[in-house]
C-alpha cells in the first residue's frame, strides 16, 4: 500500500491519469491525498470529479479556490467567466449528484505529522485551530444558506486572525488563507494578495507563509498546492505540489511513505 500526494490538477484529467500510471497507482490498495482545485483550467474539469467522485474510498481532496468559484457558480450567486472551463460540468446530466459530492470536500485534512490543506495555514493557527476554522466553512458550504454564504466569501480582509471578530470574517480569512494565500507582510504577518510570482522575486517586505518565524503550527509539514510560480518545494515544513499543471508545464506527485517525487509533462 502506498499514499500519494498529488498537486493541483485543474481539470488535466490526461495528464493526471499519465500520472497515475508513473507512480503506478493501484485503486485496489494505495491511497491518493491532493491538494485541491479539480476543475477549472484544463479541458476536463468534469471527467476529473467524476473520477475522484468514482473511486471516493481512496481518494482525499481538500477544496481549493477554484473548486469553490464552482460551487458558487453553481448556486447562482457569482457569474461565470470568460476564462472559467468548467462548463461541461456544470451541463452534464449528472452534474447535482457531482456538485453534491464536491461541497463535501474538506478544507483540511490532518495526517499526523503531515497537514493537507490547498494553500496554506496562518502562522497563529495551531492545527487544531486551523481544523476548527474549516469546520465552520465546510458546515457552511454543505448547509441551506450556503448560497447567501457564497455570496459573501470574497474579499480581502480581515488580514489577521486576530482581526476576525465576527462569523463571516472568520470564514472569509479562513477561505483566504486556506485556499487564496501566498505571502503575508513581513513586518505585520498580514495578509499579502498581490504578489503570485516566484519565491526567488518576491519583494523585501514580503515572505513566504510558510517561513514565519515559529509559527502556532511549527512541528507539522504542510502538504499545499496552489502556488504555482513557486513550483515543487519540499522541506520539514511544507511539501508543496503545485507544478503548473494548468499553465502547461507538470503534474507533480510524491510518495508520502519515502517522499520519492514523480512528475509528468503537461504536453504529454
Amino acid at each position: 500500500m502506498a499514499s500519494f500526494a498529488i498537486g493541483d490538477i485543474h481539470g488535466c484529467f490526461d495528464t493526471f491519469q499519465r500520472l497515475l500510471r508513473e507512480v503506478g497507482f493501484d485503486a485496489g490498495k494505495d491511497e491518493i491525498f491532493h491538494t485541491g482545485d479539480m476543475v477549472n483550467g484544463g479541458p476536463k474539469s468534469l471527467e476529473t470529479v467524476r473520477w475522484f467522485k468514482e473511486h471516493d474510498e481512496v481518494v482525499t481532496s481538500v477544496l481549493g479556490n477554484h473548486d469553490l468559484h464552482l460551487l458558487a457558480v453553481a448556486s447562482g450567486k457569482k457569474k461565470i467567466r470568460k476564462k472559467d472551463t468548467f462548463t461541461d460540468l456544470l451541463e452534464a446530466p449528472d452534474r447535482e449528484e457531482l456538485l453534491d459530492w464536491l461541497r463535501y470536500r474538506p478544507m483540511i485534512v490532518d495526517l499526523g505529522r503531515r497537514v493537507l490543506v490547498h494553500a496554506g495555514l496562518l502562522p497563529d493557527w495551531s492545527v487544531a485551530m486551523a481544523l476548527e476554522a474549516g469546520s465552520e466553512v465546510e458546515e457552511m458550504v454543505r448547509s441551506p444558506k450556503a448560497g447567501k454564504f457564497y455570496k459573501k466569501m470574497y474579499g480581502n480582509e480581515p488580514r489577521l486572525w486576530e482581526e476576525a471578530k465576527t462569523r463571516r470574517e472568520r470564514y472569509r480569512i479562513t477561505i483566504n488563507a486556506m485556499t487564496r494565500m501566498r505571502t503575508l507582510k513581513k513586518a505585520t504577518k498580514k495578509l499579502a494578495f498581490k504578489y503570485k510570482g516566484t519565491y526567488e522575486k518576491m519583494p523585501a517586505n514580503l515572505c513566504a507563509w510558510f517561513d514565519v518565524e515559529e509559527p502556532a503550527w511549527a512541528g507539522r509539514q504542510v502538504i499545499c498546492g496552489h502556488w504555482s510560480a513557486l513550483g515543487l518545494r519540499q522541506s520539514d515544513r511544507v511539501l508543496a505540489l503545485d507544478t503548473g499543471c494548468r499553465w502547461g508545464r507538470r503534474l507533480t506527485a510524491c510518495r508520502l511513505e519515502d517522499d520519492e517525487l514523480f512528475s509528468v509533462s503537461a504536453a504529454g
